[in-house]
């Protein structure tokens, strides 16, 4: 088991797009969520697939299982979604020595753009990057699950 620790944010403007390495496209959906639990298939660049597991609050820290599977298996699956299907394009961005996951949504998400910093380091105020907007931690609007059964938040549309 892994435990995840995370602070999201909503992202202002396009600093971040110079300092872009990696992108990958995002295809996800929910087999089950609630509040302190969620089953979710993704599916990364249309060749893989996962089966996650999350388990707790929606604060910093969950417990996170992950298992790859078959790629037919998590097509068939999506035909057992809840909600909309999510798609993105995530972008890896280095600042100051920290991962940043850029996800620039698409489909019924158009618009919105979020950033994720996993670490288990407390990151200052001070060293985080200008572009990133209001930190959305904790809000379980903006958590993939949500986006998932009830679209866009309207704070962020």
């Amino acid at each position: 088991m892994a435990k995840e620790v995370e602070r999201k944010f909503l992202v202002n403007g396009d600093g971040w797009r110079s300092l872009s390495g990696a992108a990958i496209s995002i295809r996800q959906f929910y087999l089950a969520a609630a509040v302190d639990r969620s089953v979710r298939v993704r599916v990364s660049d249309g060749s893989s697939a996962m089966l996650t597991l999350k388990f707790g609050s929606r604060g910093r820290e969950r417990d996170e299982f992950e298992y790859p599977i078959p790629l037919d298996e998590a097509e068939e699956l999506a035909g057992f979604a809840v909600g909309y299907v999510v798609e993105k394009v995530r972008h890896h961005v280095r600042h100051r020595g920290y991962l940043y996951e850029v996800d620039v949504f698409s489909g019924a998400l158009a618009g919105l753009v979020i950033a994720e910093l996993e670490t288990p380091d407390d990151v200052p105020d001070g060293s985080l990057p200008g572009w990133l907007g209001r930190e959305v931690t904790g809000e379980g609007a903006y958590y993939n699950a949500s986006l998932a059964r009830h679209g866009m938040p309207a704070v962020a549309a």
